[in-house]
């Protein structure tokens, strides 16, 4: 994974998207987000790349979710998918979190689908 990652506690993620916490573990089980734990104390992080700027603050990346659905459906597990999200990738020439935040989420699948 890439060393320059910025990571997010959900308290974090919250306050950032002006939701309450429970709204952000929510969107961790229905799959907008995937979460893994943080080193020591066990709670949950989230790298700062899955979410951007949008019209009225911050929000979710939306090509997220069905990114995260292909790739579990191959089988990935969380720490997995953050793994191959966060990896750069010779095929894409960035990240695939770079690649998606790009616009390019028809590449990243068709890539994600072709690694399996």
């Amino acid at each position: 994974m890439a060393s320059d990652t910025t990571w997010l506690t959900l308290p974090e993620v919250a306050e950032r998207l002006g939701l309450p916490l429970s709204r952000v573990r929510e969107l961790v089980r229905e799959r907008y987000l995937v979460a893994i734990p943080r080193e020591g104390d066990g709670g949950k992080q989230i790298p700062e790349s899955f979410l951007i700027e949008g019209e009225s603050g911050m929000e979710v990346l939306p090509s997220l979710r069905g990114t995260f659905f292909l790739l579990a459906d191959a089988g990935f597990q969380d720490d997995e998918v953050m793994r191959w999200m966060l990896s750069d990738n010779d095929e894409l020439g960035d990240t695939p979190i770079g690649a998606l935040r790009a616009g390019r989420k028809t590449l990243v699948r068709r890539v994600a689908q072709a690694s399996f």
